[in-house]
C-alpha cells in the first residue's frame, strides 16, 4: 500500500485506539484529522519537474493507488470510524476482462473475490470476541441472484494524475494535460477495523488488503468466467425468446424447484423438473415447458408441488448462478406476484374493476390507512398493471376468497355484491396484455376461463386442459368492460425529516419497514424483492425523491421542517411515478451511487437493484405523503 496511507496510520499514537484519528500540527496547534479525509499536501511543478515558486496548496486525496490499482475510503456511516467502506478498482486489463463487462461478471468477479478474504478473516475469528475487537474483511454475500449491485459493477475512474512524495506531500502538474478515465472492475468492501489493536489494523489495510487483491488477479479464473457468462447469455436469449413468441415463462427439463427447509438451497432429494411433452419446447439448445401468455391454472392435491412450481416462476424474474437449480427458469421480467395484504397503507388507487362501491367512498380514487383483504389485493393488481406489468403470478392458498371467487349460486343469492370476483377480470386482463398463472387447489370456477390447465401430483406435472374443460362449470355472464385507468400518484410534502426536526431519518428494520421521515412503509408482502440489499436501496431511492420532491437543499428543508412547513414543491404536485421513472433512467446511466450516501448510521450500504415495480408499491404504502 502507498506510503501516504501508512503515513496517516503511522501518526496515531493511541495504540488502542477506536476511531482511527490522528492529530497534525496546523499553526502550532494538534488538529485532529481523519484517514478518511487523505489530507495531502500539494507542491505544484512544471513540465521540468521544478517547482512552480514554491506554490503550495491542500487536496483532500482518499483514494491510494498501488501497483496499478486504486483503493478509496470513505466512512461506511458517520459514527463508524473504525469501519471504513473501501471501493477497489482494478483496470479491466488486469484481470483480462475488456469485453463483455455485464452485471454477470461483475457477479462472477464478487463471487471470485470472496473466498480470498474469507482465508483472512478465517485466521482472526474468535466465537468469544465480536468482530469489533477481531477485526474483519466484509464482502457482500450476493447469494444465488445476478443482480446490478454497488459490490460490484464496471465503471470509469479518474487515473492518478499525481506522483507521491513524501509523508502526505504529492507532486502535480497543473499545465500538463489530466490522462483519460480507466475502465475498471470496481469491487466495494467494509474492513472492520479491530479495536485496541493498531498494529493489526496497519497489517490488515497495508499488506493483506493489497496482496490479497493482487493474488486475484494473478489467479483469476477466465475459464470459470467464461462459463458464468455463457450462462448469462443463455439466459438472456431465453427471455429474448418469450418476450418475441408468445410466451410467460420457460422451467427447464432437470430443474431442481424444491427449496431446503429454511434455506434458499436446492432441496438435496428433489425430484427434477421434467415437462408434460404436450408444452415441451427448445430454446437456446435447452428443452423445457414453455408456458404461454393468457391465463394459467396450476391445480393439484395438497402438497403436490403446485406452489414450489409458483415460486420458481417467481424466482425466474431475476437470473441465477448455475447450480441454484433454478437457473434456467425465466420468467417475464415485468411479472409481479399477487396476494391480498390485510392492513396496508393504500394511496388513491382505482379498485373499481374488482369493488362497485363503497361506503362512504370512492373506489376510482380509493385511499386507506388499513385496507381489507379484497380491496388490498385489488388494489396490489391495479398498482401492478398501471406500472407495465405483463404476467400477474397469484396462488389461492395467499388470496382473499371473497376477492377470487363468486360461484353461480352465491351470485343468485346475494343480489347486492361490491366485489367483482377476479375469475370475472382475469380473460379481461388477458385481452389487455396482462397474463395471469394462478395455483388453485379448491375452485373449479378458473377452469372454465383457462387457456391451460396443468396437473401437479407428487411433484410431477401433467397437461389436463382438455379434462378440466369437460369438467368445469360454463361462466356466468361476465360484467361489463372495467375501466382500467389510474389516478396520478402524487406525493404531498414528502420529507426525510420527522416533522419539527432538523435530522433526517432514515432506517430498514429488522421486520420489513422502510422508516424515512415520519413515514413507517411495510414492504413485508412486496413478494418480489429478493434481497435485503434491495430494500436498503428503496430507502435510498425514496430519500432520493424526497428529496426531489422537496424542491430546495437540505438547509431550507430544516429550516421550514423547524416551523412545522412543508418545503417547495410539497403542495402535491410531484407526480411519483414520473418521478421514479426518471430516477431509473438515471440509475443505468450513473449507477447506485446517484442515491447513496453514509449520512445515516441505521443503515446498510450495500445496494442491490430492485424493480421500478417495487419502488412505486412502497409509495404508495405511504399513510400520510402519498395519495
Amino acid at each position: 500500500m502507498p506510503k501516504r496511507l501508512r503515513y496517516y496510520l503511522n501518526k496515531i499514537t493511541d495504540q488502542k485506539t477506536t476511531t482511527y484519528r490522528y492529530n497534525e500540527i496546523v499553526d502550532g496547534r494538534p488538529v485532529q484529522k481523519e484517514i478518511y479525509d487523505g489530507e495531502c499536501v500539494v507542491v505544484y511543478l512544471k513540465r521540468n519537474d521544478e517547482p512552480q515558486s514554491d506554490r503550495t496548496g491542500i487536496r483532500r486525496e482518499p483514494t491510494f493507488w498501488h501497483n496499478g490499482i486504486a483503493y478509496t475510503f470513505d466512512r461506511t456511516n458517520r459514527m463508524a470510524l473504525d469501519r471504513p467502506t473501501v471501493t477497489v478498482a482494478i483496470p479491466i486489463q488486469a484481470v483480462g476482462v475488456t469485453d463483455r463487462l455485464t452485471v454477470a461478471a461483475a457477479d462472477f468477479c464478487l463471487r471470485a473475490l470472496r473466498p480470498y478474504f474469507d482465508e483472512i478473516n478465517a485466521q482472526y475469528a474468535n466465537r468469544s470476541r465480536p468482530d469489533r475487537d477481531n477485526g474483519k474483511f466484509i464482502l457482500y454475500d450476493p447469494g444465488s441472484k445476478v443482480l446490478l449491485r454497488n459490490a460490484a459493477y464496471f465503471a470509469e475512474i479518474p487515473d492518478k494524475d499525481y506522483k507521491d512524495g513524501k509523508g502526505n506531500v504529492i507532486y502535480e502538474y497543473p499545465d500538463v494535460d489530466l490522462p483519460p478515465d480507466l475502465m475498471c472492475l470496481c469491487v466495494r468492501m467494509e474492513i472492520q477495523l479491530p479495536h485496541l489493536k493498531l498494529d493489526r489494523a496497519k497489517t490488515m489495510l497495508l499488506k493483506q488488503l493489497p496482496e490479497t487483491i493482487e493474488r486475484f488477479v494473478k489467479e483469476f479464473d477466465h475459464g470459470k468466467l467464461a462459463a458464468a457468462l455463457n450462462l448469462y447469455e443463455t439466459q438472456t436469449a431465453i427471455r429474448t425468446f418469450l418476450r418475441d413468441n408468445g410466451y410467460c415463462a420457460f422451467i427447464a427439463n432437470g430443474s431442481i424447484l424444491a427449496r431446503e427447509r429454511g434455506s434458499d438451497a436446492p432441496a438435496a432429494d428433489s425430484l427434477p423438473f421434467q415437462s408434460p411433452a404436450e408444452d415441451e419446447i427448445e430454446i437456446a439448445g435447452i428443452r423445457g415447458m414453455g408456458i404461454k401468455r393468457g391465463v394459467t391454472v396450476i391445480t393439484g392435491g395438497g402438497y403436490s408441488g403446485k406452489s414450489t412450481v409458483l415460486n420458481a416462476v417467481s424466482a425466474g424474474i431475476y437470473n441465477h448462478t448455475a447450480g441454484d437449480g433454478r437457473e434456467l427458469c425465466i420468467t417475464d421480467e415485468s411479472a409481479v406476484t399477487i396476494t391480498a395484504e390485510d392492513g396496508r397503507a393504500v394511496s388513491g388507487v382505482n379498485i373499481s374493476p374488482f369493488i362497485k362501491w363503497l361506503p362512504g367512498g370512492d373506489p376510482s380514487d380509493f385511499s386507506t390507512a388499513h385496507a381489507s383483504g379484497s380491496t388490498s389485493q385489488g388494489a396490489n393488481i391495479m398498482e401492478a398493471v398501471s406500472m407495465g406489468a405483463g404476467l400477474l403470478l397469484i396462488d389461492e392458498d395467499r388470496s382473499a376468497t371473497n376477492f377470487m371467487i363468486r360461484d353461480a349460486v352465491m351470485k343468485e343469492l346475494i343480489e347486492r355484491e361490491p366485489i367483482t370476483p377476479f375469475t370475472d377480470r382475469v380473460r379481461e386482463l388477458a385481452g389487455m396484455g396482462v397474463s395471469t398463472i394462478l395455483v388453485i387447489g379448491g375452485s373449479g370456477e378458473y377452469l372454465s376461463v383457462a387457456d391451460k390447465v396443468f396437473m401437479m401430483d407428487e411433484f410431477v406435472m401433467s397437461e389436463v386442459t382438455a379434462r378440466a374443460k369437460a369438467l368445469a362449470v360454463p361462466q356466468a355472464d361476465t360484467p361489463k368492460a372495467a375501466c382500467w385507468d389510474m389516478p396520478s400518484s402524487v406525493m404531498r410534502g414528502f420529507s426525510a425529516y420527522p416533522q419539527g426536526t432538523t435530522r433526517e431519518k432514515l432506517a430498514v428494520s429488522d421486520t420489513g419497514f422502510i422508516i424515512i421521515g415520519d413515514e413507517r412503509i411495510d414492504v413485508r408482502y412486496l413478494h418480489d424483492i429478493a434481497t435485503d440489499a434491495q430494500v436498503n436501496a428503496l430507502a435510498f431511492m425514496l430519500r432520493y425523491l424526497a428529496k426531489k420532491e422537496a424542491g430546495t437543499d437540505s438547509l431550507e428543508a430544516m429550516a421550514l421542517a423547524m416551523r412545522g412547513l412543508e418545503p417547495k414543491g410539497g403542495s402535491g404536485t410531484a407526480d411519483a411515478a414520473a418521478g421514479a421513472r426518471e430516477l431509473f433512467e438515471k440509475l443505468e446511466t450513473e449507477g447506485l451511487d446517484l442515491v447513496d450516501t453514509g449520512f445515516f448510521v441505521g443503515m446498510e450500504r450495500f445496494m442491490d437493484m430492485p424493480r421500478l415495480f417495487e419502488l412505486m408499491a412502497a409509495v404508495r404504502r405511504m399513510r400520510a405523503a402519498a395519495r
